[in-house]
């Protein structure tokens, strides 16, 4: 009898089983619309032109080795990274209070911050601060903080599914009401999976309310620049809560701005109240990533380091991230219209008042079921859908699937 005998058999994550059933299925006009990946109008992943020259550049640099990074990781990478999140004007970054840890992705750098947390925050090993994320949210975001040892991850108010927009007043409304250094998990931009964003006065409210009860501003930032098509846009949700003297963690990915998916470029942004905090803060992250990783990956963290820091090559992405940002609004405009034009029952405006890669449709569960087994259209049980995956092809099609599953299942 094996020792691993009575291990329970865990479910499959469900955008990687949905693509499983989208490979497997043999229709022809089959559409995949759950997928967390850009893909170009012929429906094929993008390598991104300044992308392919940087990597050109790095294979021909003969003084590069395959030696160990620091723990914290690339120097370059680690800056240039939290400059673009902050500013390079930013006065936290003047007064030497920010710092950054290399992750793997967005998700390690949720992690790490995570762990630091537990460990360091609200009193010494304090598995009992309340975390809060979205409803909904990301669903990584659960499990990242469960398995760092928080014992009470909460929910607060944020999609308000009447009216297919955000939920200002029971988001404040929570802040008011939850125990003070509560976390608070934040979506820099491009809210996933509802694509709906606070305002910039919204944030300011939100802001003066976390101020107020002292409750710790966690941002996941995983699609700047992507989200509107302008670096400065997306980041000022972050930037704005910094310049408010607040002390607060952001987690990067660089996996959608850069394509670089399957290469877990990630960074941990830490602002600190000043240098020596800073110092310490970054000493405990080093002995965390020693028995998690122990050392970072050197080639996308070389890719966006040598991108950053060239004024060209960095005007070049720019103008990669803005084809990207734009295929999306020219997605979301059109998928608009059709349904329309088409006259499907309710209202669409969410579709193009929404942000980013991912659009929350409002399409129900059974609505969902039906559009997967009889239309087979792939796309989340929540109804979020990629709006990446719609092509000039298939558009029309999906157009008329979403219409035929509205008027025909409640």
């Amino acid at each position: 009898m094996s020792v691993f005998c009575e291990v329970p058999l865990a479910a499959p994550v469900a955008v990687f089983k949905l693509t499983q059933d989208f490979n497997n299925d043999p229709f022809p006009n089959k559409v995949n619309l759950g997928v967390g990946a850009y893909r170009t109008d012929e429906g094929k992943p993008w390598v991104l032109p300044v992308v392919k020259k940087v990597e050109k550049i790095i294979v021909h640099d003969d003084r590069l080795n395959h030696e160990y990074l620091p723990i914290l990781g690339l120097a370059e990478f680690r800056s240039s990274s939290s400059k673009i999140v902050l500013g390079d004007d930013s006065p936290a970054i003047r007064e030497n209070r920010v710092g950054g840890v290399q992750c793997l992705g967005g998700t390690g750098a949720l992690k790490i911050g995570a762990e630091f947390l537990r460990r360091f925050y609200n009193g010494s090993n304090n598995t009992k601060t309340p975390v809060y994320v979205s409803s909904p949210t990301w669903e990584n975001h659960n499990a990242v903080f469960s398995s760092a040892g928080f014992e009470d991850v909460r929910p607060y108010k944020y999609w308000d599914a009447e009216r297919r927009g955000l939920d200002l007043s029971g988001f404040l409304g929570d802040l008011e009401s939850c125990p003070e250094h509560s976390i608070f998990v934040l979506h820099a931009c491009a809210h996933n999976p509802t694509g709906t964003d606070p305002t910039q006065e919204q944030w300011k409210q939100i802001a003066e309310v976390m101020m107020r009860r002292k409750l710790f501003a966690f941002f996941d930032s995983a699609y700047q620049g992507f989200a509107s098509g302008n670096l400065e846009k997306d980041a000022w949700a972050v930037r704005y809560f910094v310049s408010k003297g607040v002390e607060m963690f952001c987690a990067q990915s660089f996996s959608k701005n850069f394509g670089l998916y399957n290469e877990r470029v990630g960074n941990l942004t830490i602002v600190a109240r000043d240098a020596d905090n800073l110092k310490r803060v970054l000493s405990q992250m080093e002995k965390i990533v020693r028995t998690t990783w122990s050392n970072p990956p050197s080639q996308g963290a070389r890719i966006v380091a040598v991108t950053l820091s060239s004024p060209e090559l960095f005007s070049e992405w720019k103008d990669n991230v803005k084809t990207m940002a734009d295929r999306v609004l020219l997605m979301r405009a059109q998928l608009k219209a059709k349904l329309q034009s088409l006259g499907t029952p309710g209202t669409w405006d969410h579709i193009t008042d929404q942000i980013g890669m991912f659009s929350f449709t409002g399409l129900n569960p059974n609505q969902v079921e039906y559009m997967v087994k009889e239309k087979h259209v792939y796309l989340m049980a929540s109804g979020r859908i990629n709006m990446c995956g719609l092509t000039s092809k298939n558009i029309d099609y999906v157009a008329e699937s979403i219409h035929e599953a509205v008027t025909k299942v409640q």
